[in-house]
């Protein structure tokens, strides 16, 4: 069995602490005492902690954050799921220029977007209105729903499909009990991906966020046009934790290597 050498190692250690440190470096400031960002400092406080509860703009655009991340990408699922099994399952003309399309929001910079959905919502009168971002975030992490879900669809057993279709099963009882429990893993998968591209998105969701409609990100960019204190670092170090926390839970109760990689169950 093939194992790496130091230089692998000391390649990987280095490239593992490079991703992790501003994550430490975040985590760590927000315990500081001072009125001021600082490292090293002088103790730890849960100071800025406190602090988020007299602002709760934070804790307002968390909640839309968290709403709009769920809704956006469970609605990029509904499309994605019978976009990726038609691609998957059949051949048709114009099959791989639709795929391109369908993947087209990658390639176009959040920027851009950003100021096409203004004008096109603005011009509709859906301008700063929760409708207008949920629409645009939903075209944005649909790219990433249907990639992982197409993988999952391209990678099935059809011979268990045709099994249950001669054992006389309808396409909703097929579509329920047997496609969506095979493909399920590449389901999930997508889904967290379009959540975490949702609630991660700034440049994009700058343009379309009204003072209602903020998002976490968005709140936290604006804080620090005007203020350096130490409370946007409290309120990542929060997220963090929080997102160590759903982590840790779905490892527990799924499996990231399934989330992650898509890979079935070996006891089921």
């Amino acid at each position: 069995m093939r194992t790496n050498g130091p230089l692998a190692l000391a390649f990987h250690a280095i490239f593992v602490v490079i991703m992790l440190a501003p994550i430490v470096v975040v985590c760590l400031v927000a315990f500081t005492p001072e009125g001021f960002l600082s490292l090293p400092t002088n103790g730890f406080s849960l100071r800025w902690f406190r602090a988020i509860a007299n602002y709760p703009e934070f804790v307002h655009a968390f909640w839309v954050s968290l709403g709009l991340g769920m809704l956006s990408s469970f609605v990029a699922l509904l499309f994605a799921v019978p976009v990726a099994l038609a691609i998957a399952r059949y051949r048709f003309r114009g099959r791989d220029a639709l795929v391109a399309l369908f993947l087209s929001p990658l390639m176009i910079p959040h920027v851009v977007l950003g100021i096409a959905f203004l004008r096109f919502f603005t011009s509709i009168g859906m301008g700063g209105s929760f409708a207008a971002l949920l629409v645009a975030h939903v075209i944005v992490v649909f790219p990433f729903a249907l990639r992982l879900t197409l993988a999952a669809a391209i990678g099935m057993d059809r011979s268990i499909e045709m099994a249950a279709v001669s054992l006389g099963a309808g396409g909703w009882t097929l579509f329920r009990r047997v496609t969506l429990p095979l493909i399920l893993p590449g389901v999930i998968s997508g889904w967290a991906l379009a959540f975490i591209q949702s609630f991660d998105d700034l440049t994009m969701t700058v343009f379309l966020a009204a003072p209602g409609t903020e998002t976490l990100p968005v709140r936290m960019f604006l804080y620090i046009q005007d203020n350096i204190d130490p409370l946007v670092t409290s309120v990542s170090a929060s997220v963090i934790a929080i997102t160590m926390t759903a982590l840790i839970l779905l490892d527990r109760f799924y499996g990231l290597d399934r989330v992650l990689a898509g890979k079935s169950d070996p006891g089921r």
